[in-house]
């Protein structure tokens, strides 16, 4: 199996989300991976689509994705799903920047341009994209019967 095909193989298991760790949550969840991919139509229209990934390289766009759906019969509030990213990406430069983030594994929380990290020499500096280690969204109110979909850009280092 070749490198790339082992790549797609571990962003796939890592894209699942951290699931809530109670047993009797009524609130379903499933992730997965995709690749964008530019076509050039019939007609000679350019577009993008989101495609099962095969042979991805680095600077490549994947966007990762968590369907969410409420099975029970009452509302879920302050619903809180989170994803790390896998090493072998970073976060894209066009994703929401009201998106919550963590740059030091999930300690602590905020969006990317309140957030420090520490260089290598010491010295502190506002975090980039490339430092996002997970991403978290808290749903005020999933109803009955209700989803959705969650999604955030991401770029094979």
């Amino acid at each position: 199996m070749n490198i790339i095909a082992k790549l797609v193989i571990a962003l796939l298991a890592f894209s699942l989300p951290a699931v809530p760790a109670l047993a009797q949550n009524p609130v379903s969840l499933s992730g997965d991976v995709k690749a964008v991919k530019t076509v050039i139509d019939e007609t000679g229209e350019v577009r993008t689509e989101l495609v099962e990934p095969e042979l991805i390289v680095p600077g490549d766009r994947l966007v990762f994705g968590t369907d969410y759906a409420n099975n029970g019969a009452e509302a879920v509030t302050d619903f809180v799903v989170t994803n790390p990213l896998p090493a072998a990406v970073r976060l894209a430069p066009d994703a929401d920047p009201a998106l919550t983030v963590s740059v030091d594994g999930g300690a602590t929380w905020g969006t990317l341009d309140t957030l420090t990290v520490i260089d290598e020499d010491g010295a502190a500096r506002t975090a980039t994209h490339a430092d996002v280690t997970h991403v978290r969204w808290t749903l005020a109110s999933i109803a009955p019967g209700e989803g959705g979909r969650l999604e955030y850009p991401a770029i094979i280092r």
